[in-house]
């Protein structure tokens, strides 16, 4: 009977790589063209000089700071409308979306507002270089037209994720990439009779690019009358008491963002305080990282998705499965593309136009990030699954105070107190990463993020948790 019920326990991978295949890789997918498509300014703009590309690369970061802000109330919509599809509760997603709309749009028109009004006070924060503050200025007012689209964008793609329709989202995003590759190619260089913009012909580009995927998503979704409909009333029917059942859900998640979005600033500030070459190369290898992070974020997505669906069913045995194994594929992935990163670095980093220097610090910023980015996947990982099984409190606290305590400090210290040279400075902005791993494995074997949102997930945790100790019970027993 103890052989059995390990069997029972232990991960099924023809279930698990058939639920990767056919959920994860699309979102995966798709989520790497959507990112790829907002860098490819940076790589366009690279025939402007390391200049442009600096400059476009701090506006990168003021939208990074804007996606943190925004990102804590898409990524609780997830934990929910994942939750309910599984228990095939359509009334609760229609109250998730009207909510995470409302706030997430608030939020993209503070940015918006900010972006087009005061663009140069946004870039003095992160850079003191005036030559790279005028290069910016019309490039982030022109994209700050393209905020709030993009949040409808995110919340709709979301929604469509959760309920396993995974195509639109993949084609908006290739029509979306198209578009903004053909703009830029025109706008930038002034073809066919165009004026020549440089980095505001990429920002048009961006904008238009952001409207197409918005019209295509709506399409999608408003065609589709089978799966789910999404009512006005009910999208506002707050009157329950969910209101602050999703704060609660939702708050530790957007302070997570929140603060990580304020560390990255205080980190970013330290790097545009280095030399022009040190900023370009650091634009560069965001490009390149968010590559990285685009497929492991797709990933992380759809595992909130899988893990999400089966704890909201009750079906908790299974979603703890699911969650150790994107735990090793996933670093496994990111090992493999920084492996081949670096391997072609030299052809990669030129695309970009960058100097002698800017390479030197871009091929060992990549070395770096090797071992950097394989542990950092694995804590984002499980922390999305957290979110997903319905504990948004233990990641977000072990990731904030290790980043404040830990990486912020090094990194500013190094940077700005002991003016250490620039790969020294870089190599502290991960120094978090490890300490987060150990705690977040151990917490991943406990179990006790698997805490549901639905009357179905919730008549099952007692019965989980019997089964985890049983099966802990008979590993040992097998061990010894």
């Amino acid at each position: 009977m103890r052989g059995k019920a390990l069997k029972k326990n232990q991960v099924d991978w023809s279930v698990f790589f058939k639920a990767v295949v056919t959920i994860a890789l699309p979102i995966a997918l798709q989520n790497f063209l959507s990112t790829t498509a907002s860098m490819v300014d940076t790589i366009m703009i690279g025939s402007q000089g390391e200049l442009s590309v600096a400059a476009v690369g701090i506006c990168s970061q003021i939208s990074s700071l804007f996606f943190s802000c925004y990102f804590g109330f898409a990524g609780g919509s997830l934990l929910f409308f994942s939750q309910y599809w599984g228990a095939g509760n359509h009334k609760g997603i229609n109250k998730t979306f009207g909510i995470s709309m409302t706030c997430m749009l608030a939020v993209a028109l503070i940015f918006a507002v900010t972006a087009i009004t005061s663009p140069g006070f946004l870039l003095g924060i992160y850079t003191d270089k005036q030559n790279i503050i005028q290069v910016g200025i019309p490039y982030i007012r022109i994209v700050g037209f393209a905020y709030p689209l993009q949040v409808f964008a995110v919340l709709i793609s979301f929604l469509m994720r959760s309920t396993e329709r995974v195509k639109a989202p993949l084609i908006s995003s290739i029509l979306a990439l198209i578009t903004n590759f053909i703009l830029n190619w025109i706008l930038i260089y002034g073809r066919f009779g165009m004026p020549k913009m440089g980095a505001a012909g990429a920002a048009v580009g961006t904008l238009v690019s952001g409207i197409v995927n918005l019209i295509v998503l709506l399409t999608f979704l408003l065609r589709d009358k089978n799966t789910l409909v999404l009512k006005l009333r009910e999208m506002f029917a707050w009157g329950d008491g969910f209101l602050k059942i999703y704060l609660n859900k939702c708050f530790p998640i957007i302070c997570n963002e929140l603060f990580y979005g304020i560390g990255q600033m205080l980190i970013n500030v330290v790097i545009g305080r280095q030399n022009e070459s040190a900023i370009a190369a650091m634009a560069a290898f965001r490009v390149l990282e968010g590559f990285v992070f685009a497929f492991f974020g797709g990933l992380a997505d759809a595992s909130s998705v899988v893990v999400g669906k089966e704890v909201g069913a009750g079906h908790h045995m299974k979603g703890y499965q699911y969650v150790k194994g994107f735990a090793l594929l996933c670093p496994a992935i990111t090992f493999c593309i920084c492996a081949i990163g670096l391997t072609f670095n030299a052809p990669l980093l030129r695309l970009f136009g960058l100097g002698a220097e800017a390479m030197f610090y871009g091929k060992y910023m990549i070395m770096i990030y090797l071992a950097a980015g394989t542990i950092r996947t694995c804590n984002y990982i499980m922390n999305s699954c957290y979110r997903a099984g319905g504990e948004s409190i233990f990641g977000t606290v072990l990731e904030i105070v290790c980043l404040f305590t830990i990486s912020v400090p090094a990194t500013w210290i190094a940077g700005m107190v002991l003016h250490l040279p620039f790969l020294a400075v870089f190599a502290f902005l991960y120094t978090d990463e490890l300490i987060r791993l150990i705690f977040e494995v151990y917490y991943t074997r406990t179990g006790k993020w698997v805490k549901p949102v639905t009357e179905e997930g919730k008549a099952a945790v007692q019965q989980f948790r019997e089964e985890l100790a049983e099966s802990r019970g008979l590993k040992k027993a097998v061990e010894n």
